[in-house]
């Protein structure tokens, strides 16, 4: 069974920088998208944004002009680079893999793949 694995969640000042990672334990086939979800205290689970295996991008247009989603298919891995961040990106920062469509939800697709996620604080 495959798992995905986050890292580069911390602490940050509004305006500041981070770059999250998330790795795969094996290979990701070129079926799957992969992208970038995110959960805030006591609100729902959102997009951030998906890639497809050819490189194809969407971000939600709360991020957008801030935030890039980039993968790397050789590693199976994607990448958050986030810029000009504000207090309202506090979240816990999820990411996925599921068989299907960058611009598809893969919330209760059944090839879902989903980590454990990596907190990411914004301070004003």
């Amino acid at each position: 069974q495959v798992q995905l694995v986050e890292s580069g969640g911390g602490l940050v000042q509004a305006g500041g920088s981070l770059r999250l990672s998330c790795a795969a334990s094996g290979r990701i086939s070129g079926s799957y998208a992969m992208g970038w979800f995110r959960q805030a205290p006591g609100k729902e689970r959102d997009i951030v944004g998906a890639i497809s295996w050819s490189g194809s991008t969407n971000v939600a247009d709360s991020v957008k002009g801030r935030f890039t989603i980039s993968r790397d298919n050789a590693k199976s891995s994607v990448y958050l680079h986030m810029n000009s961040l504000k207090p309202e990106d506090t979240a816990v920062y999820i990411c996925a893999a599921w068989r299907g469509s960058y611009a598809s939800d893969p919330t209760g697709n059944p090839t879902g793949i989903w980590g454990q996620g990596t907190q990411v604080t914004v301070s004003s």
